[in-house]
């Protein structure tokens, strides 16, 4: 099963996800601290002036209960306002302090992303606050601090600074961090292309409503050597979309076939860059391999597996760009390049909701495309190997992301016609 974090030592909690932070582009050098506070009330922060990208946990310090400083480095310039947090919110046992660059957009235009953009940010987000500026490292900084904290905030957005989060471990620090950050980019690159559509607190909590479908367990369960290497094969997916920006810690489901209609998939409520073998659930016969819950998108899997027979593995994710077409009304024309147009043909988009088990779910399920996009929630992409299936995720992004930058410059002039006839007759008849 996916680590027990308790069992984790906080020094190799914090080197973890601050190396998660710098990879993904969302801190510096320099830039962004993690602190955790232990069982006895000692407080585990990164260093000041130590470079974020190759941290070591010996480089990570102690403060102890009563000031004692136990390390070789000095403790980040922002423990003030850390340590002021925990005393003011003894249920947050993390923080995450960083400038990741959309959020601190909002910061220097003084404005609150509206996690109403995805389907699950407002749940794992919570309100957000705001924190006038004052001088970084000053207590008069930890007090503004405080004082959003102490009105119940996990998040807060701080005036020409950055975001600082909490939560009751690391992981749900982190997953409010990634999750925030998310919904900036996607309200930004949005708004490149188009205008936001927002989700009504009531979409939303048809959302949640919408728990995983009990299924019965089954009574005995085979792991063959197939199957054991199809878990292996979407464990890694699921990290390298974690790592490359094509899925978040809170969302995002991957599925494998492994004979007939049975198939293998996510669980829920599992923090997707922890996974592991044993988290994958067994679908046979419709039923779950005892003692797991899988995603609350296994039936819409199930369907697709069942009407189509081609299909042998399924991404359902949210990527930063092409979640810019799906929060506006833009089209994602992908006769971008050739290969775009190959791998992808026309990506269809269908309303928020319709992937509600209780409604209508043809558009998906039928005559599946190999990309579709759910608006406000994510977008769908299926194929026959897993790798394949990732490359055309890949692809998808990549189109989206050409389209968004190239917005600025003027009127996207894709493929035409002719052009596209010649591409189906010479790789797809």
């Amino acid at each position: 099963m996916s680590k027990n974090i308790k069992l984790v030592h906080p020094r190799d909690q914090i080197t973890e996800v601050i190396s998660r932070i710098y990879k993904r582009g969302m801190t510096t050098t320099s830039g962004g601290n993690i602190s955790i506070i232990d069982d006895n009330g000692d407080i585990w922060v990164t260093p000041s002036a130590i470079d974020k990208g190759s941290l070591r946990s010996s480089d990570i310090i102690c403060v102890k209960k009563d000031g004692t400083i136990v390390g070789k480095h000095k403790p980040s310039s922002e423990f003030p306002f850390h340590k002021a947090i925990y005393e003011a919110r003894p249920d947050i046992k993390s923080v995450i302090h960083a400038h990741p660059p959309a959020l601190v957009s909002f910061s220097i235009v003084r404005q609150i992303p509206n996690t109403n953009i995805i389907s699950q940010a407002k749940h794992i987000c919570g309100p957000i606050g705001y924190a006038k500026y004052r001088l970084p490292g000053s207590d008069d900084l930890g007090e503004v601090i405080a004082e959003e904290f102490e009105k119940g905030y996990k998040a807060i957005i701080m005036e020409n600074h950055g975001t600082v989060l909490g939560g009751s471990d690391l992981t749900d620090a982190f997953e409010r961090f990634e999750a925030l950050e998310f919904c900036a980019r996607t309200i930004l690159y949005g708004s490149q292309i188009g205008t936001p559509n927002y989700l009504t607190d009531d979409q939303i909590d048809q959302f949640e409503a919408q728990v995983p479908a009990e299924r019965p367990e089954m009574e005995s369960i085979e792991y063959t050597s197939d199957e054991v290497e199809k878990r292996l094969e979407i464990c890694e997916i699921v990290k390298r979309s974690c790592q490359q920006g094509l899925m978040i810690s809170s969302y995002g489901t991957v599925s494998m076939r492994w004979k007939d209609n049975d198939f293998l998939i996510t669980p829920t409520d599992v923090n997707r860059w922890d996974i592991d073998l044993d988290d994958i659930v067994q679908i046979k016969d419709g039923k779950r391999e005892t003692g797991k819950t899988p995603s609350r998108a296994t039936w819409i899997h199930q369907e697709i597996y069942k009407n189509n027979p081609d299909v042998n593995s399924i991404i359902m994710t949210q990527s930063p760009y092409l979640m810019a077409f799906g929060v506006t009304d833009s089209y994602l024309n992908v006769r971008t390049i050739p290969e775009s147009w190959i791998f992808l043909q026309d990506i269809p988009s269908v309303k928020y909701g319709t992937h509600f088990k209780n409604n209508n779910n043809s558009e998906i399920v039928e005559n599946c495309t190999t990309a579709l996009i759910i608006q406000n929630d994510s977008v769908i992409i299926t194929g026959d190997k897993l790798l394949q299936t990732f490359d055309y995720l890949e692809v998808a992004e990549f189109s989206a992301k050409s389209i968004v930058m190239g917005h600025s410059l003027g009127e996207m002039v894709p493929i035409n016609d002719d052009q596209v006839e010649d591409l189906r007759k010479k790789f797809l008849a």
